[in-house]
């Protein structure tokens, strides 16, 4: 169950998973005269989840934290089936806060995160990512992409939505940065057009040391697995495939995005696991100059890199299954032959 316009529906829809759309509302920055509006799809979007769970007769739910997972918590609720949400973040926002009381178990990346919930509710699990992400090959990715063997590789990562800001950025200084080192750009759709159109006024000897995609989806392991380095915003993710692959980062927290990417940033800094630099900053030169100092001073990168290796949880996704199956209702007939 998700929002039709996420990225979940693209994803479960390649994984072969059914895929239910569900209203949803986010009270985030909400005017107040949009409050009620909002609560009528949060309860449209309730309603509708209560439908699925009637036909579908879950024994658990899995819910991952944000506004999307209030309907199918609040759903799971009402039904009586137990819940796990998985925050990914360091600190909840307010869907997950409120949602933590209505479910079975919180699942967290942080032990400080569970400070934020009722005592017992809230268990440690760390970050689940692919299991490819800890058998990466450097040298067989880079093939994969078609990039060369023996170049330093920076990988600018925008998300499924990109980084306005960031692409700009990284746009401006091109020459600078692919005179020591081979690029692969996750732009997001909006802004791949005018990069791809940046590389083609480039030398083409510049040219083919830079790679422009929208995104990418499976071969996103073996982007994280070529880079020696990444720039990237700081949303959760990052504090779990980063450190799987081992990769140092240069973390460009998104300013509005509440204080969640300034924390999931310094708790990677803190680890010595990445540098991090604010959005007002990219345009100043520190950008080119950071991006630079690193990729030249291999002592530096290295300590990054295994800052970012003790931070790796590779048992996360078992940890959570193994809740899920802990808290699960016992077997039952379903409508659909399984549950």
């Amino acid at each position: 169950m998700g929002n039709a316009s996420g990225i979940e529906a693209k994803l479960a829809t390649q994984a072969g998973l059914p895929f239910r759309e569900i209203t949803t509302a986010s009270f985030h920055g909400a005017a107040p005269w949009a409050i009620p509006s909002r609560l009528a799809r949060l309860s449209r979007g309730t309603a509708q989840c209560v439908g699925i769970v009637d036909e579908f007769l879950p024994q658990a739910v899995l819910a991952t934290g944000g506004y999307v997972c209030a309907p199918p918590v609040l759903a799971a609720w009402i039904r009586k089936v137990p819940s796990v949400i998985y925050l990914p973040d360091v600190v909840p926002g307010l869907a997950v806060r409120t949602l933590g009381r209505c479910a079975t178990v919180v699942a967290v990346s942080f032990p400080r995160s569970t400070g934020f919930f009722a005592p017992g509710k809230a268990v440690v699990t760390g970050y689940p990512v692919r299991k490819e992400l800890f058998q990466i090959d450097k040298t067989a990715s880079r093939a994969k992409l078609g990039l060369k063997p023996s170049e330093k590789t920076l990988l600018v990562l925008g998300g499924s939505q990109g980084a306005h800001s960031i692409n700009l950025a990284v746009g401006a200084i091109l020459e600078d940065l692919l005179d020591v080192c081979q690029i692969v750009h996750i732009s997001g759709q909006a802004d791949a057009s005018w990069l791809r159109s940046r590389r083609d006024e480039l030398p083409s000897a510049q040219a083919e040391r830079y790679a422009v995609h929208p995104y990418l989806y499976e071969e996103i392991i073996d982007a994280l697995a070529a880079a020696d380095l990444a720039l990237a915003r700081a949303g959760a993710a990052t504090t779990g495939e980063f450190p799987a692959a081992g990769l140092p980062s240069i973390l460009v927290p998104y300013p509005h995005a509440g204080r969640h990417q300034e924390l999931n940033a310094d708790h990677m800094v803190d680890n010595n696991a990445a540098l991090k630099l604010a959005d007002a900053d990219l345009g100043k030169g520190v950008l080119r100059d950071t991006i630079l100092g690193l990729l030249t001073d291999d002592v530096r990168l290295e300590g990054l890199a295994e800052g970012a290796r003790r931070l790796a949880q590779p048992s996360a996704a078992q940890r959570i299954a193994d809740l899920l199956r802990e808290i699960a209702r016992p077997n039952q007939p379903t409508q659909r032959g399984s549950s």
